[in-house]
């Protein structure tokens, strides 16, 4: 569609065309990518799944919070041996008391009773008061032990509390249990005798002897019946059956029950749309959704696009206009792109998260977070992230890809702008994902990579390149080096209206005399008095003792090889500059490690030089700027470190890769620890590496408890005796235990458990947001 620019990334139009795929996608509905690990909901279903609240690393679509630990919970086991402990014992009194093992057991009965009810013929009111005695003191004893026992616990915690519909199921299997218990201890309970005494004598007897008996059997069925209901009665509420019955009630209606207002506005409604008169637009986009020709990505970018609106009302009309007549496709993204061709991580555009794993349900997670997804999102990556282990770790396919496929997501629907510097052949996704794929020595690729940043000023542009050139060797003086590239590039650029080429750039830092004469000779004496002088500083100190320029060439020759012939010219027509951060592009750059290793490496310090400067100096800081770097080995200098701790301010974030800290110059170990703000050490890292990040994490107040055994000497000669006989049997001498809790300070966690006790397929990670906010180290589970 044309928006007039009014869509449209800043400098997208006018000859600033971003770059796009070589065929856009169809038109209609989206393409339906690969998702993993599951399959993509309904929008309306994805926009309604509630979030917990936000906190760092808490993956949130769809999470429940964990209810907090109970300190005074009984633990099954003991819960559970409690009760049948109580159970046997209760059974034992009972039996006792049956049996008139229990001496003077009616002693209490008689003082209350006449005493000629108690001779040897009784009458039928002493029958029923011994049985009504024997009822209460059953009663009392299911009471006692049944509190003894706490089987109401046992109840709640087994059937009570579950959620529907096990709650039904269990209490209905516990009601069960009870009933038939109820009916077969007619022998063993007193509590139909006393029934039966309290019924009046002719209602069951009379008659012939069959008739009685027939009379007897109705009467016991109907007290099972009766007692049977009100057991039922009990556990049905408990298990609230009555709500059951209404919803299977409410289920086989005629027809469906009307839906109560919610509460707060459906997200899938379009409320700002309908807040703002747009019922039209808000209708067809919601149609849209209901027909399955939207997904997570339309949403989240024409969400985008409504925020603009609200900032500036003059795009309301064109906007409009643009989701009325494209619906789900208003406002697309330049490529044309509506979604990835695979998504090999679980993505919340919403939230802006990408899940990386889950953290184990162990002791050393906290409680509220054992099970719960790990995730991460810009707030969190606006930090920068180090991640650290060996090779085969996992770095590359459970952190970078995760990470860049979630940017380049928000890169679809006008949120970010993410760079991946990687080596060829690395598996970060198709090249159809990318707006932009270099490859420097592939003569097929059509993107260059601009050395000089894209800038005219001179001084810019070799501080940058400087970095890049000698960035990571400690005896040459970055500023001199500046300085030899300022007097060459200077000049040059004077003379030829642009910067040189890879060859001619090493000739004049080798400092040939023709090379420098003929530049020379460009330049006017009376226009370009400034340069002849800046050229005249750079013949004199050329060949000098401590002068840059040959190391300097040194390094320059390493692109200067026939690989690279055609690239890394300034005159090329498509050169891309990691300087670039104010359109939603998705940049993957594969570096030729294998056969170029020292080139990849400096290509990789020039792109992480020119992403600092660019997020710095850019003047729309709306889009959050992401650069990725796979393999960050002999990246990181003094002033790269000071630029990634500046980037927090400036919406920006990179991501570093290394196989060790040894890849990076000893004495930046810690500066580089303290400038980013989240950490994450895999499975197999060296205790030297632990160290360092136990440094990083610091300490903790911990509850430990200490037991000492302490021997028991006894002063009488029989405990001494049972002592040495007890001592001859297990082995062991007689002790008594002295605890000790107290609070301890110790590392979050050691170098030794870094090194050796996190399983293989785990990290752990360590996050801080933007504003400030900390998430403890915690193991995350990678596969999970």
């Amino acid at each position: 569609m044309d928006t007039e620019g009014t869509y449209d990334s800043r400098g997208t139009r006018s000859g600033h065309q971003v770059p796009r795929p070589a065929a856009a996608p169809p038109p209609g509905a989206p393409p339906r990518p690969g998702h993993a690990p599951a399959a993509a909901l309904p929008v309306d279903s994805w926009l309604r799944t509630p979030r917990a609240a936000a906190e760092p690393g808490l993956w949130r679509f769809g999470h429940v919070p964990r209810p907090e630990a109970d300190p005074d919970r009984v633990p099954d086991r003991a819960l559970i041996g409690g009760a049948v402990v109580a159970l046997l014992a209760a059974l034992l009194v009972w039996s006792l008391w049956r049996n008139g093992y229990v001496p003077h057991s009616r002693i209490l009965l008689e003082l209350v009773t006449p005493s000629d009810w108690w001779g040897l013929e009784r009458p039928m009111a002493a029958v029923t008061a011994l049985s009504a005695y024997n009822s209460l003191v059953a009663a009392l004893v299911i009471w006692g032990f049944g509190r003894l026992g706490n089987w109401r616990g046992v109840f709640h915690r087994y059937a009570a509390d579950h959620p529907l519909p096990g709650r039904a199921v269990r209490t209905a299997l516990a009601a069960a249990v009870l009933v038939w218990c109820f009916v077969n201890a007619d022998a063993l309970l007193p509590f139909d005798d006393l029934v039966l005494g309290l019924t009046p004598y002719s209602w069951l007897y009379g008659g012939t002897a069959e008739e009685t008996l027939a009379r007897v059997e109705t009467f016991t069925t109907v007290y099972h019946l009766v007692g049977t209901a009100l057991i039922l009665l009990l556990i049905g509420r408990a298990g609230n059956w009555p709500g059951i019955i209404r919803d299977l009630r409410g289920s086989r209606g005629s027809g469906p029950e009307p839906q109560k207002a919610p509460q707060t506005a459906d997200p899938a409604d379009w409320p700002q749309l309908r807040a703002a008169g747009q019922e039209e637009a808000a209708d067809r986009l919601m149609a849209e959704q209901r027909t399955g020709r939207m997904n997570d990505v339309d949403w989240a970018r024409i969400r985008r696009a409504w925020s603009t609106v609200e900032a500036d009302s003059a795009r309301l009309r064109p906007f409009a206009d643009a989701v009325r007549g494209l619906g789900a496709g208003a406002c697309a993204h330049p490529s044309g792109a509506r979604d990835l061709p695979v998504r090999s991580a679980t993505h919340d555009l919403l939230t802006s998260q990408v899940r990386l794993g889950r953290y184990p349900d162990r002791d050393r997670s906290p409680a509220a977070r054992r099970g719960a997804g790990a995730a991460v999102d810009p707030a969190v990556l606006g930090a920068s992230l180090l991640a650290v282990g060996p090779f085969g770790a996992g770095k590359t396919r459970h952190v970078v890809r995760p990470v860049v496929e979630s940017l380049a997501l928000q890169a679809l629907a006008g949120q970010a702008v993410v760079i991946a510097v990687c080596a060829a052949g690395t598996p970060l996704g198709a090249d159809e994902g990318y707006d932009v794929v270099i490859r420097p020595g592939d003569p097929s690729c059509a993107h260059d990579l601009d050395l000089y940043s894209g800038t005219d000023d001179a001084d810019e542009a070799a501080a940058l390149l400087a970095e890049a050139l000698a960035g990571d060797l400690p005896d040459v003086d970055a500023r001199r080096a500046t300085t030899a590239l300022a007097q060459l590039l200077g000049p040059y650029r004077a003379a030829h209206g642009r910067f040189p080429s890879v060859p001619v750039l090493r000739e004049l830092l080798d400092g040939s005399p023709g090379a420098l004469g003929e530049l020379r000779a460009r330049l006017d004496a009376d226009t370009h008095r400034s340069y002849i002088r800046e050229l005249d500083g750079r013949a004199r100190q050329a060949g000098t003792p401590g002068d840059p320029g040959v190391r300097l060439a040194d390094r320059i020759a390493a692109l200067d090889r026939p690989a690279f012939a055609g690239f890394f010219d300034p005159g090329a027509a498509r050169p891309f500059s990691a300087r670039t951060l104010e359109h939603p592009l998705r940049v993957r750059i594969d570096l030729p490690e294998r056969a170029h290793p020292e080139a990849a490496r400096l290509l990789t310090r020039l792109v992480l030089a020119q992403f600092t400067t660019g997020a710095a100096t850019r003047s729309d800081r709306s889009l959050f700027a992401f650069l990725a770097l796979d393999d960050a080995t002999h990246t990181v200098t003094a002033e790269s470190v000071r630029a990634v701790q500046r980037l927090r301010s400036r919406n920006a974030g990179v991501l570093l890769t290394l196989r060790g800290l040894d890849d990076v110059p000893e004495g930046l170990h810690t500066t580089l620890l303290g400038s980013v703000g989240c950490h994450m050490a895999f499975s197999g890292v060296t205790t030297w590496d632990g160290r360092l990040f136990a440094q990083a994490w610091g300490t903790e107040w911990v509850e430990t408890t200490e037991v000492a055994k302490h021997t028991v000497f006894a002063d009488q000669p029989l405990t001494r005796a049972v002592h040495a006989l007890r001592k001859l049997v297990t082995g062991k001498a007689v002790t008594t235990d002295a605890v000790t809790v107290r609070q301890v300070e110790r590392e979050r966690w050691s170098a030794s458990e870094l090194a050796h006790q996190v399983p293989a397929g785990h990290a752990v990670l360590s996050l801080t947001t933007v504003g400030g906010e900390h998430a403890p180290p915690l193991l995350v589970d990678l596969n999970g």
